[in-house]
């Protein structure tokens, strides 16, 4: 028998039904290899795969969903459920996919503008002030975040911050995150989420109570100087925020300020209820 024959009329080999899927059979073979597509029978002595007719769709589907570079899990995923749930996955990967395009394509637009030389125009579009902040007692979480999942955890744990913050007599200031280092795809900082609250003593108490849970503390911030820009929610999205962050690293150079800690963002207005142009952030540095 050959290869391209039919086995009992049932199963096909891989050379067959690789012509019907119009596939190569080393393309059956990875998939096969990576679990999507694995053939219904193996010859044990031989090591020949066999496949069904019907495999045919499946096998057709993995190759036009590799060509949407969708990951391989997300793939097993879509193969495996029905009509109406495997497009909404289908659906949710790509505007996913679309969201990411659109963040590309807008910080390739701010790249162009630094490389030709337009990095003063772009800067200009922000107004640097100097606020004195005095001390605040804060309590706060850290954690090492990647760029991707910084904006959900910022999200989440000033929630349980102002939360926790009931114990410690209320919120008296506008929460803010320092970055100890860069947060980027390749940085992971850490970021610290801080909210100022009235009762230092409450807030011991917090701490102590939590432990090590997410990486909570409580600490005093030392009064100070900060540089800053406000911006708006459209604004905070990346890489927009960069260049809010750079305008004022240009500012403070042209005054002759040094940064005196890390660099923070303070959101001061209820992130929920803004629109796209409300100012909801403040892109700050300590200055000496």
């Amino acid at each position: 028998m050959t290869e391209d024959a039919l086995v009992d009329d049932e199963l096909l080999t891989i050379g067959a039904f690789a012509a019907r899927a119009r596939l190569s059979a080393k393309a059956l073979r990875l998939y096969d290899r990576l679990g999507l597509l694995s053939p219904a029978h193996v010859d044990e002595a031989s090591g020949y795969r066999y496949y069904r007719a019907e495999q045919t769709e499946r096998a057709r589907l993995v190759a036009l969903l590799r060509q949407l570079d969708m990951p391989l899990a997300r793939i097993a995923e879509v193969v495996e459920a029905d009509g109406v749930e495997a497009a909404g996955l289908l659906a949710a990967y790509w505007a996913g996919v679309e969201a990411r395009v659109a963040g590309q394509r807008t910080l390739a637009e701010y790249l162009r503008g630094r490389l030709s030389g337009r990095s003063s125009e772009m800067y200009g579009r922000f107004v640097v002030e100097t606020v004195d902040v005095p001390e605040q007692v804060v309590i706060t979480e850290k954690r090492h975040t990647l760029a991707d999942e910084l904006p959900a955890w910022i999200g989440a744990s000033l929630g349980r911050l102002e939360e926790a913050a009931r114990e410690c007599g209320g919120v008296v200031a506008a929460p803010f995150v320092v970055y100890h280092s860069e947060v980027s795809m390749e940085s992971d900082g850490p970021a610290e989420s801080c909210v100022p609250v009235a009762d230092a003593a409450g807030a011991r108490e917090w701490a102590a109570r939590r432990g090590r849970a997410w990486e909570t503390a409580v600490r005093v911030e030392p009064a100070r100087r900060l540089a800053f820009t406000r911006i708006t929610k459209e604004q905070v999205a990346h890489p927009q925020i960069l260049a809010a962050f750079e305008a004022v690293e240009e500012w403070m150079a042209g005054h002759g300020l040094e940064p005196a800690g890390p660099c923070r963002e303070v959101y001061f207005a209820d992130w929920d209820a803004a629109g796209p142009g409300d100012a909801v952030c403040d892109v700050a540095f300590p200055v000496k």
